[in-house]
This record gives structure tokens, sequence and C-alpha cells, in this order.
């Protein structure tokens, strides 16, 4: 089993995913301040045998792909093109509305809502080619953190 992980980067917050490319299950998701983005990535990776980091070229990317540089081929450069926009209809794919908030814009319930994590799971879902499976064990705050 090989642990991916996926970077949607900034210049203040990074999006952080882990996932499974096994049962393609996502374990972790986080959105972290960008200067946290190492060490979080050497904590992710400690004892780990196979891992691919997948970061995305955008916002940024240049200086973070440069200090990610000791992760050699581990490291991969993956499109980012339009995750931002993408990440607000994956996202109530994930957390779908229900009752009477499903016949409201989308759009009302996203004003606060850091969507960082998001991109990054469609970076690795892009990147893979599939759908990964977001547990519903899983920490909902994190997206938005």
């Amino acid at each position: 089993m090989t642990r991916l992980i996926s970077i949607d980067p900034g210049k203040s917050k990074c999006g952080l995913i882990v996932a499974d490319s096994k049962d393609k299950i996502i374990s972790f998701a986080k959105v972290i301040k960008s200067n946290l983005l190492i060490a979080s990535v050497k904590t992710l990776i400690a004892g780990c045998q196979e891992y691919e980091v997948i970061i995305g070229n955008g916002t940024t990317s240049k200086e973070h792909i440069k200090n990610l540089k000791f992760l050699g081929q581990n490291l991969i450069i993956a499109e980012e093109k339009n995750t931002t926009l993408r990440s607000k209809e994956r996202y109530f794919d994930i957390f779908p509305l229900s009752g009477l908030q499903r016949f409201l814009p989308k759009e009302i319930f996203l004003i606060n809502v850091n969507l960082d994590a998001v991109s990054a799971l469609i970076i690795l879902e892009d990147f893979c080619n599939c759908k990964f499976i977001v547990l519903n064990s899983l920490d909902t705050k994190t997206w938005q953190k």
C-alpha cells in the first residue's frame, strides 16, 4: 500500500490530504498554515516505506516545491487548474445539503469555508483519475481549520 499525500499549495495556507492508494480512502484532511507544511509532510511520511507526495502547480507552488526537494522522486507536480472553482461542487458531494437547505443556492452555505483541503482532494483525484472515499468517521472540522 502506498500512502498518497496531496497538497494544494497557497501563500498563507495549504490543503493537505492523506489517502490509501489501494482502498482509495481519505484518512486525513486538514487546512494548515503554509509555514507548517514541511514539518507536517515529514511527520506524515515518518516510518512510511512507500509514499508519493502530489503537489499542485498553482499559487506559490514554486517555493513549496523547492522546500520539498528532499522528497526526490516521491514528489510529483500535478496540474491544479480550476481546482478552487471545482472544490465548491465536490464539497457538496462530500457534505450534501439536506431538508429545505437543498432547495437554496449552494453558494450561500460556503461563505467562510476554507476549501483548500477539498482542492487537495481534487488534485489527488485528478492525478489518480478516480474518486476517493471520505468516511463519515473523518472529522469534518479538519476541512474548515
